[in-house]
């Protein structure tokens, strides 16, 4: 097992915290995230800042520790704001329609990179897929 490429900083000021998170967060460094989060909410924080702005990567994975983290935290009567998300994580966030729990945005807004992306991708020439060799069918359990 390799150590997850992700680093996690704490400040505290009185009831609230301040999270840095650096690098990726993927299924594996999502623990580390979930584990700070946790921290938090035992030291009875009432606010949680999670500032994203050296994270690189962010998957569904990190989306499900930060709405999870959400959920406890509201239910001890608390708050958990991200801040600059990396462009994935944005992306995530959009599509699954919950800025308005993580980001501190009005119920139902959508980021205005979501709004001009279907816009720029129907204005863009079809991509041709770029492979070197041709894809064969496999049925399941079938090695070539």
């Amino acid at each position: 097992m390799s150590l997850p490429q992700l680093a996690v900083y704490r400040h505290d000021r009185r009831k609230r915290a301040l999270i840095t998170l650096s690098g990726e967060i993927d299924l594996e460094s999502a623990l580390l995230v979930r584990a700070a989060l946790d921290g938090c909410l035992r030291d009875d924080m009432r606010t949680i800042d999670v500032d994203l702005t050296p994270v690189t990567f962010c998957d569904c994975s990190g989306l499900n520790t930060f709405l999870h983290a959400a959920q406890q935290i509201t239910v001890a009567g608390g708050t958990l704001r991200l801040h600059h998300p990396p462009p994935m994580l944005a992306l995530i966030v959009g599509v699954a329609g919950c800025g308005f729990l993580l980001l501190g945005l009005p119920f139902g807004h959508v980021p205005p990179s979501l709004v001009d992306a279907p816009a720029a991708a129907a204005q863009a020439p079809p991509r041709r897929p770029h492979r070197s060799v041709p894809l064969a069918p496999v049925v399941s359990g079938d090695v070539r």
